[in-house]
């Protein structure tokens, strides 16, 4: 049985073969009117916070390492983009006792602030204290994460770092940094944040975007409610 993507790719393809043979030959364009099958939305798939831990503890904590515990820390903290994490600067990190914030600067060149909590912190720290002064060397670069070479560390790069860790962690679940930002907005949802203040902290432009992770939560109460409610079977 064919997945309505295969199908809607079909009828697309019929669609312009008949489009083409009527511009050239004159043909009747019997096709015109078929429409493609509507494509359900997939739920971005969320991690478990047991996954999400064995995530980060299998990037271990040595050498450099140190760092990608850190960058995968902060993927999680701020549901961020890889693409926005690479690109952060030294300068666009500030903290205080408490907290650190990150100047996200996300797509259409639109800055967020996004706060980042203890143990993204103190990953950061252990990071900056540890690991990038020694990798730096005489480069004098302002990005805040590194390759071992000095230069800023490459999209490709962050995300090898992040599949790797989730090998050796022996995740079932499709990993991915983008698998990440799922699991940060389902989780604060879950936990009863409201969907504006996760729209901005994600950065969409609209909260219909946003939207898509409260059909995530409501899967889950529909399915405790089956499991838990004497009437509900």
């Amino acid at each position: 049985e064919l997945k309505p993507s295969s199908i809607a790719r079909t009828v697309v393809a019929i669609r312009s073969l008949y489009k083409f043979l009527a511009r050239e030959n004159g043909a009747v364009d019997i096709a015109r009117e078929v429409k493609p099958p509507r494509i359900p939305k997939r739920l971005p798939k969320a991690l478990t916070l047991t996954e999400i831990t064995s995530l980060i503890e299998a990037c271990g904590n040595e050498g450099i390492s140190i760092r990608d515990r850190a960058m995968v820390e902060l993927l999680y903290a701020s549901g961020a983009r890889v693409s926005e994490i690479v690109a952060l600067d030294l300068s666009d990190l500030s903290r205080d006792e408490e907290l650190f914030t990150l100047l996200v600067k996300g797509k259409g060149g639109k800055e967020r602030l996004v706060p980042v909590g203890r143990y993204a912190r103190e990953a950061l720290d252990n990071y900056l204290v540890r690991i990038r002064p020694t990798i730096a060397r005489e480069k004098r670069s302002s990005a805040l994460f590194l390759n071992q070479r000095g230069e800023r560390l490459s999209r490709q790069s962050a995300w090898k770092i992040v599949l790797d860790a989730a090998k050796r962690a022996k995740i079932e679940s499709k990993v991915s940094p983008h698998a990440l930002r799922h699991s940060f907005a389902t989780h604060l949802l879950d936990g009863g944040a409201d969907i504006r203040v996760v729209q901005e902290l994600l950065g969409h432009a609209s909260v219909t975007t946003t939207q898509i992770y409260t059909l995530v939560t409501i899967d889950k109460l529909r399915e405790s409610y089956a499991l838990a409610h004497p009437r509900s079977r």
